[in-house]
């Protein structure tokens, strides 16, 4: 089941980064198909324990029966306080893949990709937000600009934006075919799709909000781990990417690491080797891990 709902993404050098104890209490919180958590338990013993998260109610029917493994039906931004709940402090290692699963991308009326006519939703929890649909029906067309060109890196966001707003004043945009046609003459014919794919990048991420997740997540994480537990971070754009990267190295998104009286950095992890990504085998077999990036840091 796990294979058919997503193929994991650097799945031995994501799990080997976290160094597992057997007797260990660790965190997957993207838990998805299973495939990361299934090998994490497979390292741990039997008084080992794996917590998992996931929103996506779809992921939650991929559950394990264990009596090591407990699935957390809700948004990794709560880690802290679901583990609570779960009488649970402190953990030897936290794993994150912050990739769409294969099997969101596939199931068309989700509204994630291009390929299928569907309503617009592409919410992750489809219980709570605002849909894509009413994203575009209702953002400024600053805000649209600004977000095509902050989390899809298209240069001719001012365009698209306007171009958006124009027809929805016609009409409301409620379809990925409706989208898909107003953009595409945009677009050079031999590159639509690639372009379309930055679209719906952008609108997916502030739809769930997942830059800002990804900072209250990480904010939480150096509460959580214990001296010489490991966050292992996989990574698919740029600015998760240097988010990741910036926390791990400086304990902060942006400016300087803070520094003791001394002159010492006082960052709460240190980083585990390089960065690492699929080998050419791997993308061959998974296309959608050629973007994907592994950073690993140990707390200090």
């Amino acid at each position: 089941m796990s294979e058919a709902y997503h193929i994991p993404v650097l799945l031995k050098e994501s799990i080997d980064g976290m160094s597992i104890t057997p007797d260990g209490v660790y965190v997957d919180v993207t838990f998805g198909g299973g495939g990361h958590s299934r090998e994490i338990l497979s390292r741990l013993g039997d008084h080992g324990k794996l917590y998992a998260f996931d929103q996506d109610q779809d992921a939650q029917e991929n559950t394990i029966d264990d009596p090591r493994f407990t699935l957390i039906p809700a948004n990794f931004r709560f880690i802290k306080r679901f583990l609570k709940l779960e009488g649970v402090k402190h953990v030897d290692g936290i794993l994150g893949d912050f990739g769409v699963s294969s099997h969101q991308f596939n199931e068309g009326e989700r509204g994630f990709s291009i390929r299928f006519d569907a309503e617009l939703d592409m919410r992750m929890d489809q219980q709570t937000g605002l849909s894509a649909s009413e994203l575009i029906n209702t953002y400024s067309e600053k805000q649209l600009s600004q977000l095509l060109w902050q989390y899809g890196e298209i240069k001719m966001s001012r365009k698209l934006a306007k171009a958006i707003v124009e027809e929805r004043a016609v009409k409301p945009i409620q379809s990925t075919s409706e989208l898909n046609a107003l953009l595409t003459p945009f677009f050079p014919p031999t590159k639509v799709n690639k372009f379309l794919a930055q679209v719906y990048q952008a609108i997916r991420i502030e739809v769930n909000q997942e830059m800002e997740v990804l900072k209250e997540f990480l904010l939480q994480t150096p509460d959580l781990i214990k001296q010489g537990g490991r966050l292992s971070l996989i990574s698919y754009h740029s600015l998760e990417d240097r988010l990741v990267k910036r926390f791990i190295r400086d304990g902060k998104f942006s400016g300087a690491p803070e520094k003791d009286f001394y002159g010492n950095m006082l960052v709460p992890f240190k980083k585990v080797g390089k960065l690492m990504t699929p080998t050419p085998t791997e993308m061959k077999l998974n296309n959608r891990s050629r973007s994907a990036k592994l950073r690993i840091g140990e707390k200090l």
